[in-house]
């Protein structure tokens, strides 16, 4: 804890040594002292917290250096190998224009046809499309009528299409468009009167089938049965209450769940981590632990933060010599690929090691200092319960570098796909109910999934509001 040239650790120690030496000093203005130098010590760590050494969003972090980006040899431009997304002409257009030469613009003489130059203009046609249906009626000799069957869904005078539903719902859910513009757009652009209740009832009507089309179920059995999983868990605003959002995730799968609590009873009902079996992959929040059928791997980038801040504020050198240490380990294993016993032994050794080294440069606190009738854990500085945090879950810690499934270095995949729920979230700035934040993590879960497996958002929409699901569904339940 530095500030320009004061070291604020050492001076408050140094009043605390002096307070104590101080017979002439009454108690009650030895604790008022305590107290500010406490108000001191909290006040100073928090001065030098940043995004680097600890968990403050980078967005937050208003002192936040940005370094210039790095040269590259590369040249500008599209890199060899890169398929790009160049504008092709189509060997089937919508319309052809044919451009006649003006003959009496020509010099005489005779002229015969030898082809055509194409070029193409590439555009958009945004207009709504009315289909109407008519029933034929027949009347037997006896008065009797019979009538043509409608086709499944179409059941009102006038009604919207799958194709505006799925449209609708994917400027609200996907582009997180706020209600009232998407009013606008469809007014502008198409001329379709639509209301808000209209937008609310069609995701309203997605969600439901996500749920009833067996998708939600597919996706938590998936979950459930993958070698690695992913999750994290984010604040959520619902109705001016605090409720928590969770996510489970792999690089094909998603699922969100919200719910009032952040801990096991919320984990539980969302329906995947008690049939869990494999790698889960999280930041150490406590309650992922108490599913214990599972290994648990822990998210380093984390811990490279931990690490930062235990050096810059505490100067603990065993800090900077780990967090050295972890990111060779993931280095050599992104040039190498998997890292032989041998290797993985030495860097065990080595992490070990270090740890043992900061035991003497960052002790747990002196047992003679317990007061009369104290009991429980004396309070550790955040630079020794990370240590001892680090010691206690060494594997886990290390599981990237030992386990036989490709456990990543971080955690980055569950707060990846938990993010658009921040920017929902500031959009919007609550979810007016939990209904709405259901219907919101089921389409969400149901996209999510459906991006991942190179089905587009607007595709998945249409199929599910003509009562399909994409191929992936369907592969993962014949497969079993």
């Amino acid at each position: 804890m530095n500030l320009k040239d004061i070291n604020i650790q050492d001076v408050v120690e140094q009043t605390r040594k002096q307070l104590m030496a101080d017979k002439t000093i009454t108690p009650s203005l030895k604790m008022s002292i305590e107290l500010i130098l406490m108000i001191v010590t909290l006040l100073a760590q928090k001065f030098g917290l940043n995004s680097k050494n600890s968990s403050i969003p980078p967005s937050q972090d208003t002192n936040r250096k940005k370094s210039p980006t790095p040269g590259s040899e590369l040249k500008p431009g599209g890199q060899p190998g890169r398929i790009g997304k160049t504008l092709l002409q189509t060997d089937s257009p919508d319309e052809i224009n044919i451009i006649y030469v003006e003959r009496d613009s020509l010099p005489k003489g005779r002229y015969h046809e030898v082809g055509f130059q194409k070029r193409q203009v590439v555009d958009i046609d945004i207009s709504k499309v009315v289909t109407e249906y008519q029933a034929q009626i027949l009347e037997d000799e006896h008065g009797i009528r019979f009538m043509g069957q409608f086709p499944h869904g179409v059941t009102r005078p006038v009604q919207y299409g799958a194709g505006l539903k799925a449209h609708a719902v994917y400027l609200s859910q996907y582009q997180l468009l706020p209600y009232n513009r998407i009013e606008e757009y469809f007014n502008d652009q198409l001329g379709i009167p639509l209301s808000a209740g209209s937008l609310f009832n069609f995701n309203e009507q997605a969600a439901t089938l996500v749920r009833s089309s067996g998708a939600q179920d597919a996706i938590q059995h998936a979950l459930a049965q993958s070698p690695l999983l992913h999750v994290d868990e984010t604040g959520i605003n619902v109705d001016g209450v605090r409720h928590w959002l969770h996510g489970a995730s792999t690089t094909q799968w998603t699922y969100f769940y919200p719910h009032k609590n952040r801990g096991k009873l919320a984990m539980d009902e969302a329906g995947v981590l008690p049939y869990f079996t494999g790698v889960l992959c999280h930041d150490h929040w406590k309650p992922y632990y108490q599913y214990t059928q599972c290994e648990h791997a822990l998210c380093n980038a984390h811990h490279l933060r931990e690490l930062e801040r235990a050096w810059e504020q505490d100067g603990m050198e065993w800090a900077k010599a780990l967090q050295t240490l972890l990111k060779t380990i993931n280095k050599q294993q992104i040039d190498e690929g998997a890292l032989d016993g041998l290797s993985q032994q030495q860097y065990i050794k080595e992490y070990q090691g270090i740890l043992a080294r900061g035991d003497t440069h960052c002790p747990p606190p002196d047992e003679s200092t317990r007061k009369k009738g104290q009991r429980g854990r004396l309070k550790r500085t955040k630079s020794r319960a990370l240590l001892e945090r680090l010691r206690d879950y060494q594997d886990d810690v290390l599981r990237f570098m030992v386990s036989d499934v490709m456990v990543p270095f971080t955690n980055n995949q569950g707060e990846n796909d938990i993010r658009m729920t921040k920017v929902q979230q500031k959009i919007s700035g609550s979810f007016r109910s939990m209904q709405g934040a259901e219907m919101f993590c089921l389409i969400r879960s149901y996209l999510s999934t459906c991006r991942k497996q190179s089905v587009s958002a607007s595709s998945a929409l249409t199929l599910l509001f003509n009562d399909q699901l994409p191929s992936i569904f369907y592969a993962k339940s014949e497969a079993e």
